[in-house]
């Protein structure tokens, strides 16, 4: 992963650094850069700001936790359970079994939450200036594409495994493999089917890196360009990119929970017995 991002990395380097000999232009950097060593262990600046959002969205939840317990109705908890029984209908919705919806829950709520407030952390001012022997120190969770792979693995992995439970393992290998000379069109769209679940783990990965490394990027190219008059250019970009981090991040949960919808078995369906998907058709 280390040497691909270091060959894509190239050509944003020899961008960033083009007419160096007369004015630097902006740092831009694919890969995330390693800030230290926890012995053989680089931490990068994605994980430093990944893990302030962890913590921030851990004393959020506990915050929160609390604040129910107490009978708390200030206007952030309005709003908060607000969203978040929005969030339950439409799991509810998706996945069409409120007892399996209650379980995938956790999971896909925690990462909608997690992407929200990391896209917007990833757009303080201090991101990018704050700088470590000319490095900078922090960078957004989401603009790292490992995290966002390692994310998207993890909500694939997981529709896999709920559609193991509620299939049974044989059962759910019959999605992706069928007798060619007894059934030839479930075959082939078996084989459509298994190659999709590694193209839904691309999507995933990918669909919200390159929207939140691009929205840095055109930050920093609009400062760039705009030099003393970007007060007056930024707010705008601003606040479309808090925008865009919202959608993305529900763009994530929604897809998680539709995945792992595709899994399940439709009404009717006996355990232990599965053909591919319709999602495949």
């Amino acid at each position: 992963m280390t040497n691909m991002m270091n060959v894509l990395n190239a050509p944003m380097n020899l961008f960033a650094n083009a007419g160096a000999g007369e004015e630097a232009g902006p740092h831009i950097s694919i890969a995330p850069e390693t800030i230290f060593h926890l012995g053989p262990v680089g931490i990068t600046n994605s994980q430093i700001l990944g893990l302030v959002g962890t913590l921030l969205l851990l004393w959020i939840m506990f915050s929160v936790t609390k604040a129910v317990r107490t009978g708390s109705r200030s206007r952030f908890m309005h709003g908060f359970m607000a969203l978040f029984e929005n969030l339950y209908d439409t799991t509810v919705e998706v996945i069409g079994d409120k007892r399996i919806a209650v379980k995938v829950m956790p999971l896909a709520v925690t990462l909608f939450f997690f992407f929200l407030i990391n896209n917007w952390l990833g757009l303080l001012p201090i991101v990018g200036p704050l700088t470590w022997n000319g490095v900078p120190m922090l960078r957004g969770a989401a603009a790292d594409l490992n995290m966002t792979l390692g994310l998207a693995v993890i909500s694939i992995v997981t529709a896999q495994i709920w559609a193991i439970k509620r299939r049974g393992f044989f059962g759910n290998a019959m999605r992706y493999t069928a007798n060619p000379l007894k059934d030839p069109l479930h075959f082939f769209i078996g084989i459509l089917e298994f190659i999709a679940e590694f193209s839904r783990t691309a999507a995933l990965a990918l669909r919200i890196f390159g929207n939140v490394f691009g929205g840095e990027v055109l930050l920093v190219v609009i400062a760039f360009l705009t030099s003393y008059f970007a007060i007056g250019a930024l707010p705008v970009f601003y606040g479309l990119e808090l925008f865009v981090g919202a959608v993305q991040a529900y763009v994530f949960y929604m897809l998680t929970i539709a995945f792992i919808s595709l899994g399940l078995p439709e009404a009717g369906e006996e355990h232990g017995h599965g053909k591919p998907s319709k999602a495949a058709h």
